[in-house]
């Protein structure tokens, strides 16, 4: 363990008196930072009881934890006592998504896209080993609706995105099976690749067709089309842009068949410029 030294040669003792308690501190970080991720997964709010064995810290430490949040704005307390994320993280974190061009940028090609197929078109970008979606629009009509949501997150091997983005970074079967890694790959329905000889067999396609294409793969009745996007480079994907259809509404087929027609929707947006 490191210790900070001060210019006359003594050991700094931290808050406490202690010796290392800034390495404490450290931690205190990190557990205050986990229980804000994981109050992010409870809209309806958590109790302190639920949290504490979520988390797996003593139920003290992670009292201390929301104290903190609270203070900050980023945590509070609803009627029925349960924890829920503050009005200033929620402030925030709009403002913040908000002010991402690539936000404004790629929304009216996403209104253009709900309105032409009825179904609902997002923005994601990949993330080590899931894809975030920073946009959606649903479409203007349809009683029947995706629940996903603008920073949900999904494995990116279930995903037309998150395919269509990893055939970027993984070219062959020993980079597919390096990224595997010794957790094996979660398989959301009959049809997910769960295998990296399946998953390379899938992104090789990908790559030779120029998109991607997710067939029930991550939710059973819901398939997606994608196509890369170039926001913030003019050659490499800065993410992709997919129709996600309810399959029985709309097939993949009638989506494939429709590519040139999305093509032009995207316009520049969706052409690499070298």
């Amino acid at each position: 363990m490191k210790r900070t030294q001060t210019s006359g040669g003594s050991t700094d003792p931290g808050e406490d008196g202690a010796p290392g308690a800034g390495n404490e501190r450290l931690v205190g970080s990190d557990r205050v930072l986990a229980v804000l991720k994981e109050l992010s997964r409870y809209p309806d709010g958590v109790g302190l009881e639920e949290l504490t064995r979520v988390i797996g810290s003593p139920k003290p430490t992670v009292h201390r934890a929301l104290g903190a949040l609270r203070r900050a704005g980023l945590a509070d307390q609803d009627a029925h006592g349960r924890y829920v994320l503050g009005d200033e993280f929620l402030r925030m974190a709009f403002a913040h998504h908000e002010a991402r061009p690539d936000h404004v940028r790629i929304r009216p090609v996403l209104e253009a896209l709900a309105h032409r197929f009825g179904e609902t078109a997002h923005y994601a970008v990949l993330d080590g080993h899931e894809v975030v979606y920073r946009a959606k629009v649903d479409p203007p009509t349809g009683a029947v609706r995706l629940t996903s949501a603008i920073g949900g997150r999904n494995p990116a091997h279930t995903t037309a995105v998150g395919k269509l983005l990893l055939t970027r970074r993984l070219t062959s079967l020993e980079e597919v099976e390096a990224w595997v890694g010794q957790s094996p790959l979660e398989r959301r329905t009959s049809w997910t690749r769960c295998t990296p000889a399946d998953l390379h067999g899938d992104l090789t396609a990908t790559r030779e067709r120029g998109y991607g294409v997710d067939d029930q793969e991550n939710e059973k009745g819901v398939n997606c089309l994608a196509l890369p996007v170039y926001l913030t480079s003019p050659a490499t994907p800065s993410g992709a842009v997919s129709i996600s259809a309810l399959a029985y509404r709309t097939p993949v087929a009638t989506l494939v068949d429709a590519l040139d027609e999305i093509r032009v929707l995207l316009g520049p947006l969706g052409e690499p410029h070298r």
